[in-house]
């Protein structure tokens, strides 16, 4: 019984270690742009969208495709940094070890 005593301890320890990552994860931001920075798109680590910025020539050509197309490249791009920089967070939390559904939360 003292061995499940020091597994709880430590998974409590663990789970309050998330808890701050997560909430620094809330502040920490990461940024993609497509159409050699026209649409540029800040994410935070919660992949929440923070802002959008769209050049105005973009928006003066009129092609409202391309707008669409680096708009969603852009968005696509700030996710997956966002999603590759929370793995990397809880990855120092467990060790390295990969335990699903701690990438994504």
């Amino acid at each position: 019984m003292k061995n499940m005593g020091s597994i709880m301890k430590q998974a409590q320890k663990i789970q309050a270690e998330m808890a701050r990552v997560q909430d620094e994860l809330s502040r920490k931001t990461v940024e993609a742009s497509a159409g050699g920075g026209m649409v540029t798109v800040v994410a935070n680590g919660k992949q929440e969208i923070i802002s959008v910025k769209i050049e105005p020539e973009v928006v003066t050509s009129g092609d409202i495709e391309m707008i669409q197309d680096l708009v969603l490249a852009a968005v696509n791009e700030a996710l997956k940094k966002s999603q590759e920089m929370t793995t990397e967070e809880m990855r120092k939390i467990t060790g390295g070890l990969n335990i699903p559904g701690l990438g994504s939360f």
